[in-house]
């Protein structure tokens, strides 16, 4: 992986290790040009956020041991596609993200702004 940019212009932090987060299951929510969902948001997700975004068509929370998936629950930090947090935003249902570890490549469908209004690491947004 090339040095990853985050959206406060730093370097990519590590999303979650535990469970085992990011497109290339490497704790980044790094991104390439087979990642067609542009996993780049570390979101820290609700329960609210679960039911939502499996009323949606994406089940989060039931594990899939043959994928290594364990299922997330309300807490756990997770690599979300940039469009679904957008959707979650639209409808009120857009669980807290960590800047630091949310990739450059969000700012390409999300707000700065809004990223920052729902930043859990918000002593870094403070530069922004």
């Amino acid at each position: 992986m090339t040095k990853a940019m985050n959206v406060l212009g730093g370097p990519l932090q590590p999303a979650s290790l535990e469970p085992l987060t990011g497109f290339y299951r490497d704790g980044y929510c790094h991104t390439g040009p087979d990642d067609r969902g542009v996993h780049v948001v570390c979101a820290q997700v609700t329960d609210e956020f679960l039911e939502f975004s499996k009323a949606h068509g994406n089940d989060l929370s039931t594990p899939h041991p043959e994928y290594h998936f364990p299922g997330l629950k309300a807490g756990d930090r997770w690599c979300l596609c940039a469009e679904r947090w957008q959707e979650a935003l639209d409808a009120g249902m857009a669980p807290a993200v960590v800047l630091a570890a949310t990739h450059v490549t969000a700012l390409e469908f999300v707000d700065l702004e809004d990223l920052v209004a729902y930043a859990i690491d918000a002593d870094k947004a403070a530069s922004v």
